[in-house]
């Protein structure tokens, strides 16, 4: 049993993941997340519910932000009551957000200069590998970091990548991957949509598709959503507005052509407009006109 106190900020779908698991794996284990149901809800199961982020930092000495973006880990590190101000010279803190990699080095030096500890650490797998603390996490900082984080990271994740000493390591790595996730549910999105426009039975589709070479893990994730009518978001419309986004901003400082990726965020900004971005990101597919999409129960009866 693992009596060390843990602060996980963010108990989304992946947040709340992560500190179930933390949770199993013995550990001491104090919330955050902005809504006050799904604190409670995990207090019930054995956690210790926090009413900010400085009162997670007054209790623990390794925090994990699993927030949606730069702005928001802004926000839970030095915002008002944020965990900056409690933590304690030597105390580690781990963002899972998606960010920009320039971002990424600029938080590390601001944490250093007050003398904590950060780990780049993005994580992919969805929320079904972070409740099985199965998920894949891209990872770059110092050795001392790692060396206090190192139990916590074995019991978050089946795979830990540790790429290097350098903050934006690996936040360059993450966008990479999802350059190629956003690029495979367009595709997939795209494929989808002609099958229904040309009357192939979808679920026909579906079952060749996932037996053939012309497979992606994404399509054979994602397509079960559209032939569900299930739009509820387990990853949105808008993660890709924002995730591809920093692909292409990285890309362009360098002067770097990346076509593929620029027509599959044009795709879900054409989703998002829409008034789709906070579905799931199959719904990229409403785009497409002249389709008919499997309707939800509620609509079919």
């Amino acid at each position: 049993m693992n009596n060390k106190n843990v602060g996980v900020i963010g108990l989304g779908a992946m947040g709340l993941g992560i500190a179930r698991t933390l949770l199993r794996s013995g550990f001491n284990v104090h919330a955050y997340d902005v809504r006050s149901a799904v604190i409670e809800q995990f207090s019930e199961e054995g956690g210790v519910a926090c009413t900010s982020p400085a009162h997670i930092a007054a209790e623990c000495d390794l925090i994990i932000s699993v927030v949606v973006n730069a702005e928001q880990t802004d926000t839970v590190l030095f915002g008002e009551t944020g965990a900056v101000v409690g933590l304690r010279p030597g105390s580690v803190v781990i963002g899972c957000a998606t960010v920009a990699p320039t971002y990424a080095v600029e938080l590390g030096q601001k944490l250093a200069a007050l003398g904590l500890l950060y780990l780049d650490a993005p994580i992919s797998g969805g929320a079904a590998k972070a409740a099985a603390g199965e998920m894949t996490m891209m990872t770059s900082g110092p050795a001392e970091a790692y060396a206090k984080a190192d139990d916590v990271l074995a019991a978050m994740a089946a795979t830990v990548y540790r790429l290097g000493d350098t903050h934006g390591l690996g936040s360059k790595v993450k966008i990479i991957n999802q350059l190629l996730a956003g690029v495979h549910i367009a595709a997939a999105a795209e494929a989808l949509a002609l099958g229904l426009r040309e009357g192939v039975d979808a679920a026909a589709l579906y079952e060749v598709i996932t037996h053939s070479a012309g497979n992606s893990w994404m399509f054979e994730n994602r397509v079960p959503h559209i032939l569900n009518a299930d739009y509820t978001p387990l990853s949105a419309v808008d993660i890709f507005v924002k995730d591809l986004g920093l692909v292409l901003d990285t890309a362009r400082a360098s002067k770097f052509p990346l076509p593929l990726s620029a027509t599959a965020h044009q795709m879900f900004m054409q989703a998002s407009s829409a008034g789709f971005g906070r579905e799931d990101d199959s719904a990229v597919i409403k785009i497409f006109p002249g389709i008919e999409l499997p309707a939800t129960q509620t609509e079919s009866a």
